[in-house]
């Protein structure tokens, strides 16, 4: 597979979606309009914790031009259960017993005029008994601790909480005895860190427009990163058959893990049904800040030992991550992603799911990860100075290869990680001359990349132009990615292949662009549908010739017959035109469960520069180095680089959710929110090593999620080195940096 030599994959083609693009042309979530379309708007709780006593929407219902209006009564009761629980979901989009966090929805209304769906938001009556909020983990897990849930218990092995808790879930994964490696260790280090719950921070707000028909017929138009899972989580919630629904995606203004949920869709359904017009709801900035997934916070306790050689005996730790208002946290990926990077004997690692009174979080980019990256890899800095051994020399000599057992169960495969470490090693940033007040950092991280279901379909015009279809929406350039796929198996030009995102009737399910599976799994799908397109090509060229198909050869592009018979090679066109002589249309489909989807790994330095009398850090030099497996389109997995690093400097320095003691976000907008603009960031090196994924065709890794997990610990450490100080709490915003200059002094 790694000598393969390519035409297509690795070249950097236009982006087919480009021009629409650039030129305002693509049609966005909020773009869509139809006749008579009606405002949908949602009422949010003003308290973080509340019971509801009553509500009363009569004279919301009343107000003339008010056509619809639902609550919690209106969608039929979930049980709890495997995967999403639909219990909880259900209670996410309205609120049935209790609110939850500030901004949870609890009724939805549809008229005619923005104006009037805020009246008849004002009108509907809601009877609250607030109760105090549960604003922390620490606050949580405390014995007398406010409870979110009295039904709930703790799932998992034991030792765990007894009778009604806040503390969803605890999990534990380990090998080895800890306490015996920390007996061979020379040097122990033991610290706690805390992180805050950070939004995605994408452009675009949550926006859908619903339309039922009179044969109860639902079509959706919605901005999701999986518009299957949008069809089956709203066919579920609203009681209906996945039939009488269909979903086209919007294009999508950045999603990063945060639009694999529902929050207005099945909302817009719901109002469209009862007032048999089209709803059309879009999201305000504080919205999606008050009611839509962050990562959520964290509070990790670590404790590693190593030897004057340089080798991890032991590793022990305890995460707890908040799940906000219902569970799910991304702990058991913080646990699992840990010390996936390293080969230790001996490590304990338990991890706790707790609900607080905050938006339910939802995934955000390697979800759990950047959170224990920032704990471990912080902790391993530590240990590289006390022994006196280069950071990367200290990673090397306990990198995981091929072979190794990771923490978290399987045998690896070819795995990158030692070429990253020695590609950063070599790199010219890593011995480049630092200035007054800088410091450089370094930070290694690790992401699975998701496999899960795809279908794909490849076509042939008559012109010997072909389609490829897919039902994955196109977050990062996935487009041109399958299209280039198809280009080197069909041997055109990508220019000759359009790719084409399709709703939820056009082609075969597709689960969630996520996880960074789309280039690996429906690459794969797409590679198999061009291969039985060409295996078709084969026979009807073999048919217009009248030789069997084993003595035609397909390359470059054209049939060429090896029957001994000299025939003129038969392009795709060729074939096409005369495709009614030879059985009709060529089609090729695909559709699988993915497997082997190959970790990825990633070594990142970074330079800062610390204002000692502000507390001010400035990112002045960054380098990503990462494992891409087969790099399709360099130019994309160069942005996939860069814009982690971005998201994962904004979660570093500046980037929090902020509540008062009542639970009010208070920063719900960007004028508050810090997010990074380019003037806060310097130009980003990549580089891309290839270590061939032997699970994908082309040796395919994903790339997208990688990259946020290492920037944390890699700005942390390089602030240590400028100053001295070691920040384990985020974010190391100017003040927090001044205060431990001050304490240190």
């Amino acid at each position: 597979m790694s000598e393969r030599k390519f035409r297509y994959v690795g070249t950097r083609p236009i982006r087919h979606d480009g021009m629409d693009k650039v030129t305002g042309r693509a049609n966005f979530g909020a773009d869509f309009t139809l006749a008579g379309l009606l405002v949908g708007k949602v009422l949010r709780s003003p308290h973080a914790h509340a019971r509801i006593r009553s509500i009363d929407t009569s004279r919301a219902a009343a107000l003339p031009g008010v056509h619809a209006v639902a609550t919690s009564a209106d969608l039929p009761e979930q049980e709890h259960g495997p995967g999403v629980d639909m219990h909880d979901l259900t209670r996410n989009i309205l609120a049935r017993e209790k609110v939850l966090y500030d901004g949870h929805a609890v009724a939805a209304v549809a008229a005619i005029s923005d104006r009037i769906a805020s009246e008849a938001l004002a009108l509907i009556d809601v009877d609250y008994e607030v109760l105090p909020p549960v604003l922390s983990v620490d606050e949580a897990i405390r014995p007398d601790a406010v409870l979110l849930d009295e039904s709930l218990r703790c799932e998992g092995p034991d030792p765990k909480p007894a009778g009604p808790t806040n503390v969803a879930a605890r999990l534990q994964i380990g090998r080895g005895d800890v306490a015996k490696g920390f007996a061979e260790a020379d040097e122990i280090v033991e610290r706690e860190f805390t992180t805050q719950a950070v939004h995605q921070g994408y452009i675009e707000p949550h926006a859908v427009a619903a339309r039922t028909g009179a044969d109860g017929q639902s079509v959706v138009w919605c901005c999701t990163q999986g518009h299957f899972a949008v069809r089956s989580y709203s066919a579920r919630l609203l009681g209906l058959d996945v039939s009488q629904i269909k979903v086209i995606p919007s294009e999508i203004g950045g999603g990063f893990g945060g639009k694999t949920t529902v929050y207005l869709e099945p909302l817009a359904i719901l109002l469209s049904r009862k007032a048999g017009r089209p709803v059309k709801m879009v999201m305000t900035r504080a919205e999606v800040f008050r009611a839509s997934g962050p990562a959520g916070g964290t509070r990790i306790r670590l404790k590693v030992g190593v030897t004057r050689a340089g080798r991890i005996t032991a590793a022990d730790a305890t995460l707890l991550y908040e799940a906000g208002a219902f569970k799910g946290s991304a702990v058991m990926a913080g646990v699992m992603c840990m010390f996936a990077p390293y080969d230790v004997a001996n490590v304990r690692l338990e991890g706790f799911d707790i609900l607080v009174n905050k938006p339910k979080g939802a995934a955000y980019r390697a979800p759990g990860a950047p959170m224990a990256a920032f704990a471990s890899e912080t902790v391993l800095d530590e240990l590289a100075r006390r022994i006196g051994m280069d950071p990367i020399e200290l990673r090397l000599r306990n990198a995981v290869r091929e072979g190794s057992q990771a923490v978290y169960g399987p045998k690896l495969k070819a795995v990158g990680f030692v070429e990253c470490l020695e590609a950063a090693r070599n790199h010219p940033h890593y011995k480049a001359p630092l200035g007054p007040n800088q410091g450089r950092g370094v930070a290694a991280g690790f992401w699975f990349n998701g496999n899960l279901q795809s279908s794909a379909q490849v076509s042939l015009n008559e012109d010997g132009t072909a389609t490829v279809v897919s039902g994955c929406p196109d977050i990062g350039g996935s487009r041109t990615s399958l299209a280039i796929m198809a280009a080197e198996e069909l041997g055109i030009p990508v220019e000759r292949v359009r790719p084409v995102v399709a709703d939820t009737e056009t082609v075969g399910y597709n689960d969630v662009t996520g996880g960074s599976r789309v280039t690996f799994a429906t690459g794969t799908a797409v590679i198999e549908a061009a291969r039985d397109v060409v295996r078709q090509l084969r026979e009807r060229a073999a048919a217009l010739w009248g030789i069997d198909v084993a003595h035609v050869k397909w390359e470059d592009g054209r049939a060429l017959s090896q029957n001994g018979v000299t025939q003129e090679p038969l392009g795709i066109a060729d074939i096409t035109r005369k495709a009614a002589q030879t059985g009709g249309p060529i089609l090729g489909r695909s559709s699988w469960m993915a497997k082997g989807n190959g970790p990825s790994f990633a070594v990142h330095i970074g330079d800062v520069e610390l204002d000692p009398e502000t507390g001010r850090v400035v990112v002045k030099r960054y380098t990503a180095v990462q494992d891409a497996g087969r790099a399709i389109h360099p130019s994309y997995v160069e942005g996939q680089l860069q814009g982690g690093v971005a998201q994962g400097v904004g979660w570093a320095l500046n980037e929090a959710y902020l509540y008062d003691a009542q639970g009010h976000m208070q920063n719900a907008g960007f004028l508050d929110y810090r997010m990074p603009v380019a003037s806060d960031l310097p130009m980003i090196d990549t580089v891309i090593v290839e270590v061939p994924n032997p699970h994908h065709p082309y040796g395919v890794r994903g790339v997208g999620e990688t990259p946020i997990v290492p920037p944390l610990a890699t700005v942390a450490n390089a602030l240590h080195d400028a100053s001295g100080v070691r920040m384990c709490d985020l974010p190391m915003s100017p003040p927090a940096v001044l205060e431990a200059l001050e304490s240190r002094r």
